[in-house]
C-alpha cells in the first residue's frame, strides 16, 4: 500500500491569493462606498453579489459578501466574512457560511470533513468569483438626477 504524503501549505500561493484578493476588492468597492452591489445574468437568471464594509479601521477591513438568488429556498445563500489587511495589502476569508477559524492545514479524514487545503481553497474561490463580478457583474446603484434628492 502506498502512502501519502502530509499537505505542505504553500505560503507563496496563499501570499498570492490573498494579495489579489485585496486588489481585486480595491477595484470593486471603491473609497468612501460602503456598500456596493452587482447583477450577475444567465440566461434569464439573475444574482446579485453585495459587498457590505462592517468595520473599517486604519490597518484593517472586514468586509461581508453575499449571493442571493440563483439558489433554492431550502439552499443557504452563499456568505462570506473577509479581512483586509491595508498594511500588508492582503485580504483573506476569515469565515464562510458562519464558521469561523480556518486552520492552514488539516488531517485527512477528520471529524468535520475539511479538505487539507480548506483555507487555500477558500482564497482561491474569493478570488475566482471577484474575478468573475469585475467581468461579467454589472454595478447596482441608484441613479441620481441633477435636482433630485437621494436619486427620487
Amino acid at each position: 500500500m502506498k502512502r501519502r504524503k502530509p499537505y505542505v501549505p504553500d505560503l507563496q500561493e496563499m501570499a498570492a491569493l490573498c494579495e489579489g484578493n485585496y486588489l481585486r476588492l480595491l477595484r470593486l468597492l471603491p473609497s468612501g462606498h460602503a456598500e456596493r452591489s452587482f447583477v450577475l445574468s444567465t440566461r434569464g437568471n439573475e444574482a446579485r453579489v453585495r459587498i457590505v464594509v462592517d468595520e473599517d479601521h486604519r490597518y484593517t477591513s472586514i468586509l461581508s459578501v453575499y449571493q442571493e438568488g440563483l439558489s433554492p429556498a431550502w439552499l443557504q445563500p452563499l456568505a462570506l466574512q473577509v479581512r483586509m489587511y491595508h498594511d500588508a495589502g492582503m485580504a483573506e476569508v476569515t469565515s464562510w457560511q458562519n464558521e469561523q477559524r480556518f486552520d492552514g492545514r488539516y488531517q485527512y479524514p477528520n471529524p468535520a470533513m475539511r479538505l487539507p487545503d480548506e483555507k487555500v481553497q477558500l482564497n482561491r474561490f474569493l478570488s475566482e468569483w471577484l474575478a468573475h463580478c469585475q467581468r461579467y457583474g454589472r454595478v447596482q446603484q441608484p441613479v441620481a438626477l441633477p435636482g433630485s434628492v437621494n436619486g427620487r
